[in-house]
């Protein structure tokens, strides 16, 4: 008698079944295959300030936070993070239980959708979407709803914009929960007030939750501004707040994010929380406490570098033939390859190494709808200065 094959079913859970291998580990390993420079997964190449790296050296030699850290997180990262949102933006979150900190933002976001959803709830989501949404969604037995941002204009410049109409139509009496990221990932958009405003009247009015990520608050650029949803009234009882060091003070590999909310909805994702990673990044908790204490004058320089490198690189971008969406925030240039005479991201993306000598990364993974995003490709122009101009001399060849 033989027994049965362990893989006469499929291993793999049949909710993460259509995700595959992520398209940053493919393009990245086709960067150092062709020695192309990577300007596909959005990382900084430069560290963050030296006095917020010594403070986790600091922090190491003295012994903070090398064993376990308090699950919710260490006291002076979360008094931190508090009185952030209440200086920046007027909101005031109780440290000791309006605050959480996870293992990135990416925990975060899987916790709180762990957290907050029953199989079968609906959860409406901007698309193109950071790839991870769409996997924790399926993780807790939900189902997306993208609503498409679509290329339009704002200020008279190109600009992926959401249809509010497009929204409301979407949320059914299964919606449970709004998924929101702005500064948005991939496309650079930047909600308008006015836009803020009408999603939270949309959530009050149908009793909605939101979990909103918000990792690129500090990164907006020219009359754009970042306003927090759970500023709006009704909001700040139904809102979930995603925040992160990693994108502000170029630490990434230290994975420390955080959650604020209402108690209740913060006890919630903490449940959630505390069975995946439990706790992590201690003695870089004590430094990322810090960095949130920087004077603004950091901040502005912050914004102005990135713009100055935004803007070198759309420039040659533009001279290549492509059309750019200049971003109103984050650091990712969405570009359209139709003038180029493409229009199938894929192809380009995986042949762009050979052909010129950059990565890049097909927005067509962002979406549901492949078809909306196919002639769309993102670059990140989080990088030195020469390695953006080296890039944009690379990348001029396609012109001819």
């Amino acid at each position: 008698m033989t027994s049965m094959s362990p893989s006469a079913r499929p291993l793999l859970n049949r909710r993460l079944a259509e995700f595959g291998t992520t398209i940053f580990a493919e393009m990245s390993a086709l960067a150092v295959r062709t020695g192309a420079i990577n300007l596909g997964q959005g990382f900084p190449d430069t560290d963050g300030p030296e006095e917020v790296r010594e403070a986790a050296v600091r922090a190491l030699r003295d012994g903070r936070g090398n064993q376990y850290p308090p699950g919710p997180g260490v006291p002076e990262l979360r008094t931190a993070v508090a009185a952030h949102q209440l200086r920046r933006y007027g909101l005031s979150f109780d440290p000791d239980t309006e605050v959480l900190v996870t293992a990135g933002a990416t925990e975060a976001i899987a916790a709180a959708l762990l957290a907050l959803l029953e199989p079968g709830d609906e959860v409406v989501a901007l698309e193109p979407y950071y790839d991870s949404y769409a996997a924790c969604i399926a993780m807790a037995g939900g189902t997306r709803v993208p609503v498409t941002l679509r290329p339009g204009a704002a200020d008279g410049e190109p600009a992926f914009r959401l249809d509010l109409d497009e929204l409301r139509d979407a949320v059914t009496d299964r919606t449970r929960l709004l998924l929101l990221n702005t500064p948005h990932n991939p496309t650079g958009t930047v909600l308008t007030r006015d836009e803020l405003a009408a999603v939270a009247e949309l959530a009050v009015e149908r009793d909605l939750l939101v979990v909103t990520d918000e990792v690129y608050e500090h990164l907006v650029f020219g009359t754009a501004e970042h306003v927090p949803i759970a500023t709006f009234p009704g909001m700040r009882e139904r809102t979930v707040t995603i925040g992160s060091a990693g994108k502000t003070y170029a630490f990434t590999g230290w994975k420390v994010g955080w959650v604020t909310g209402a108690p209740d909805l913060v006890a919630a994702v903490r449940s959630a929380k505390q069975y995946l990673t439990y706790v992590a990044s201690g003695p870089f908790q004590y430094a990322v406490a810090e960095a949130l204490r920087l004077p603004d004058s950091y901040f502005a320089d912050f914004r102005a570098d990135m713009l100055a490198k935004r803007d070198l690189l759309a420039g040659g971008l533009e001279r290549a033939g492509f059309k750019v969406f200049r971003p109103a925030g984050t650091y990712f240039i969405t570009t359209d390859i139709r003038p180029l005479g493409e229009s199938d991201g894929f192809a380009f993306c995986r042949a762009l190494p050979e052909r010129a000598g950059v990565v890049a990364i097909p927005n067509a993974v962002f979406y549901d709808h492949r078809e909306q995003g196919a002639p769309f490709v993102r670059f990140a122009f989080c990088k030195r200065t020469e390695v953006l101009e080296e890039a944009a001399g690379r990348l001029k060849t396609l012109a001819a």
